[in-house]
């Protein structure tokens, strides 16, 4: 079942917080890098667990890894890690705490070769699922196949958000995402 199809059997209460991110943010392109690295580490953490859980605790997140800005996040000493993992508000597993500081001090020297990490991605578009996992696999911690491909579909380089007949498609649409462009 898709995304868009088990929100309609939700309680009205799940059906909420889904419905926020599936009409706002699913499958539309971020062009903010620190956003970027936010929907890269919630989906990191989303791994072994539901989705529904990481929603929840967004603000969490976002208040753990200080807003998600790479270059604080980078610089995260020791002491921030064991903060991180001593934090009820967020998903406490030292290989998630971990990729997320390694993955933003990777994102800082791809901004410096190629400007900014949307950038990077940008210019490895057009890229086949496959491509995508075994680039990714090489470059950053913590990014198997699920993850590449949930982070890819949920910032427009992969086609998948959206079933075609959902309303949000043609939105998506509209926002010319990655995938659209060929190359």
């Amino acid at each position: 079942m898709s995304y868009c199809t088990a929100i309609t059997y939700m309680s009205d209460e799940r059906r909420a917080l889904h419905k926020a991110y599936h009409d706002k943010l699913y499958g539309f392109p971020i062009d903010d890098d620190n956003e970027l690295f936010c929907r890269l580490v919630l989906e990191i953490n989303q791994a072994g667990l539901s989705w529904e859980t990481v929603l929840k605790k967004e603000v969490s997140f976002r208040k753990a890894y200080d807003n998600f800005n790479i270059e604080i996040v980078a610089a995260y000493t020791e002491a921030d890690r064991e903060r991180l993992l001593a934090d009820a508000g967020i998903i406490r597993n030292r290989l998630k705490v971990n990729a997320a500081i390694e993955n933003a001090k990777t994102i800082l020297v791809l901004q410096k070769e190629y400007g900014s990490f949307k950038q990077w991605l940008n210019f490895h578009h057009p890229k086949t699922k496959e491509e995508w996992i075994k680039l990714f696999k090489k470059t950053f911690k913590f990014t198997g196949g699920e993850i590449v491909n949930e982070f890819l579909m949920s910032t427009g380089y992969l086609l998948g958000a959206h079933d075609e007949n959902c309303i949000i498609h043609q939105e998506i649409l509209k926002s010319q995402p990655m995938w659209l462009q060929r190359g």
